[in-house]
């Protein structure tokens, strides 16, 4: 493949993939309280219309969690947000979700999935914090971190 693709899909799991399925109005969603850049965290609730295609995304400015490396990503102490940010999905349902990449900025930080190439190799990554980049087979089963 000469280029990332236009739709990847990213699968719920018990590690940085927590939260991904279908929302109750049956958007696409993925969610995560570890976004990170070198100033602050986030909660970021990134919502595709039912069809995979970008929405909108919802940020939260967090503390970042005490004694974590710079580079490393980790959970927020935003367990209530997180909760509150579900809550809003209504009745909603984990599984596995075909999206196209997306970029958006808010408050001056790019936020999204972004495709990248590193020599000759494809792969889509999440900002902020790159602690997610899926592969070809595009298939969500695995991902690097």
């Amino acid at each position: 493949m000469d280029q990332a693709p236009a739709r990847f899909t990213i699968v719920p799991d018990d590690y940085h993939v927590p939260y991904a399925g279908t929302a109750e109005d049956g958007r696409k969603f993925f969610l995560s309280d570890e976004l990170f850049d070198p100033r602050s965290a986030y909660v970021g609730l990134f919502l595709w219309k039912a069809d995979g295609t970008f929405d909108e995304v919802r940020v939260d400015k967090v503390a970042r969690p005490a004694g974590l490396p710079p580079g490393q990503a980790g959970p927020a102490s935003a367990d209530g947000l997180v909760a509150s940010r579900l809550a809003e999905l209504g009745e909603y349902v984990l599984e596995p979700i075909e999206v196209e990449p997306f970029a958006a900025e808010v408050e001056g930080v790019t936020f999204g999935w972004l495709g990248d190439q590193f020599d000759g190799v494809y792969s889509i990554n999440i900002e902020p914090g790159d602690f997610i980049a899926y592969y070809e087979p595009w298939d969500g089963l695995e991902y690097d971190t």
